[in-house]
């Protein structure tokens, strides 16, 4: 498809260290890019560059004539005074759209965002709504291209879901910043790293995450396997260089600037592939006690409506709890309530002799006029950490600060870069219980890694508040659900819930007691009086219900791996047809779900 954007050379620097060099792309039609590299990689500069906010030090960026652009910055903020309807209807305005035209052009991306009263002001507006009618700004444009700045923080799991669906049914091309690997995983089409670690500043691969995730593994194998051989031929010819030749020569001069200029090779290359990655480790307490908070009828209630009620759960030390729910369903309602900040409308919440609790709250401000040696260390040069003394320069290089910059102000540093300040500060708190809401904000993508694990080797008990799924999936040993509409379940894992959402949407959340959630709280509800007896047929269809299941989940995955395969995105015919089967398979795994959900009602094995 033709180039909707040509970038070509771009370089951007901030101070002395320079973002990205002499960087070149392209934008196609239907491209979904996303847009990855480690924290102060140029990311977001990249972004206001393409739409001409930024200039770029060295370089140029060509657009197609007539070619809509619309930016969705990371932080989603609005005029004083203004509702949701005026937000859509002025951006259609900016954007040239004809006012008869606007009320229709409106209606579609409101709705399917979820809003329903238009003429709420947005300062009543949740963060994550706020976010959702940022990207409904910029849809109302009808853009050629949508460039997104980290869109799935503050959006809640719905939210993230909703976006999704936006962007894979999208006409438009996009270039998406974002951390959240399933969200990449299943939007992205081509994945762009920013990294000094590459030739060319860049790597890019056509394909989604895990795809990426391959062709970058073969990438640095190589570039290990070329850095070996230079290595054994920069020695070779440093011993010649030792011996002297014995004449100086054209040829042992060709063979002295060979030499000369492998040896800057090998050293730019070394030092384009030296990582350092942040160094992230809770520390906790030495309590042998091993429950630690239980939740006794624990109900809240606030303005008239109830967040929850009745939850019985107990937390241990070792557990690493995922808190999920829709946004105002009192996710940070109920860490406040565990650290003590609220009391309960009703019930109890017990804790052990002593407990220490440490909060991570995600809307905690840094004072910007500090400087980053005070944030890192307020009393003084030093940190006690894990009953040692460490100075503020190490301790600032263990979170990726360069030492000489501990004088420069907390206000010019990045989100990511704040967001590791706010964990080093927490690290200095041994703890029984942490309690963490959405710590995943603005970190890159290494230095996620690096903080899940470090809670999955944190001895004391969690609580964990994050939309990013690919963690609550690796890190949470159990998840708590709140439904927003006062009920809370516990499930397994992020996987089971999300399945429990999607069923209960359709009117048929019900499980067989294998992989039913049990309710929070504290036993199982009683069957209902007006069960009806299965037939002897649904009793057999019911005993073998879930191994179909099973069969069918398999049998998609089959599908959706050969999606993947070369042979079959490569024929157009075959393409087509196995995406066809991957359809009738999902229809048929939708089927048996609900199928199963009635035969458990009638059942009354809820």
């Amino acid at each position: 498809m033709p180039p909707i954007i040509t970038a070509q050379g771009l370089s951007k620097r901030y101070g002395a260290e320079p973002l990205f060099q002499d960087i070149s792309f392209t934008v196609s039609e239907g491209e979904r890019i996303g847009l990855i590299g480690p924290n102060g990689s140029g990311k977001s500069t990249l972004l206001e560059i393409l739409c001409d906010r930024v200039r770029p030090d060295t370089g140029e960026v060509a657009i197609r004539k007539r070619t809509r652009l619309s930016l969705v910055v990371q932080n989603s903020e609005f005029a004083e005074g203004v509702t949701i309807r005026s937000v859509t209807e002025n951006s259609m305005a900016r954007a040239g759209v004809p006012e008869k035209d606007r009320a229709a052009r409106m209606a579609e991306p409101l709705g399917r965002a979820g809003f329903t009263d238009l003429d709420t002001p947005t300062s009543a507006l949740s963060g994550g709504w706020k976010k959702r009618l940022a990207i409904v700004e910029a849809l109302v444009q009808a853009p050629d291209i949508l460039l997104l700045d980290e869109p799935t923080n503050h959006l809640d799991l719905a939210g993230i879901n909703w976006l999704e669906s936006v962007l894979q049914n999208a006409t438009f091309a996009c270039v998406v910043v974002s951390h959240d690997r399933y969200f990449l995983e299943n939007i992205a089409t081509e994945i762009v790293e920013l990294a000094r670690m590459y030739e060319n500043g860049f790597l890019r691969v056509s394909g989604n995450y895990s795809t990426f995730l391959i062709a970058k593994e073969e990438y640095l194998h190589a570039q290990r396997k070329h850095q070996e051989a230079l290595e054994n031929r920069v020695h070779t010819e440093i011993e010649w260089l030792r011996r002297g030749p014995k004449a100086r020569t054209t040829k042992s001069k060709a063979r002295i600037d060979t030499a000369q200029e492998m040896i800057g090779e090998l050293a730019d290359l070394n030092a384009r592939t030296r990582t350092i990655s942040a160094k992230i480790d809770f520390s906790s307490t030495d309590r042998q006690t091993k429950r630690l908070i239980a939740l006794e009828d624990l109900t809240y209630a606030i303005g008239g409506r109830t967040l929850f009620e009745g939850i019985n759960f107990a937390i241990a030390s070792g557990m690493r709890v995922g808190l999920v729910g829709p946004n105002g369903s009192g996710k940070t309602t109920l860490l406040r309530l565990l650290r003590g900040d609220l009391e309960p409308t009703r019930g109890e919440i017990r804790k052990a002799d002593s407990l220490r609790v440490v909060y991570f709250d995600q809307n905690r401000v840094l004072d910007p006029d500090i400087t980053l040696r005070r944030a890192l260390a307020p009393d003084s040069d030093s940190v006690i950490y894990q009953d040692r003394v460490i100075h503020v320069a190490s301790w600032a290089t263990r979170f990726l600060f360069d030492p000489d910059h501990l004088g420069q102000p907390v206000g010019k540093l990045s989100g990511g870069e704040r967001a590791r300040v706010l964990i080093a500060q927490l690290m200095l708190q041994p703890a029984d219980v942490l309690l963490l809401d959405e710590p995943t904000n603005d970190l890159d993508i290494p230095t996620l890694e690096i903080l899940e694990e470090s809670l999955l080797e944190y001895r004391g008990a969690l609580v964990l508040v994050t939309h990013d799924r690919y963690m609550l999936d690796r890190v949470s040993t159990i998840v708590l659900g709140l439904d927003g509409l006062g009920g809370a379940e516990r499930f397994a894992d992020y996987s089971q819930w999300d399945t429990w959402q999607r069923l209960r949407q359709k009117g048929t959340a019900n499980f067989s007691s294998g992989t039913r959630p049990s309710s929070a709280g504290g036993g199982d509800s009683q069957p209902s009086a007006s069960k009806k007896k299965l037939s002897y047929n649904e009793v057999r269809e019911l005993e073998t219900i879930e191994e179909r299941i099973a069969g069918a989940d398999k049998l998609l995955e089959a599908k959706r791996t050969a999606l993947e395969d070369p042979a079959v995105t490569g024929n157009p015919a075959l393409l087509r047809t196995t995406c066809l089967e991957m359809e009738e398979v999902q229809n048929t795994l939708d089927t048996l779900y609900a199928r199963w959900g009635e035969l458990e009602k009638k059942k009354g094995g809820l």
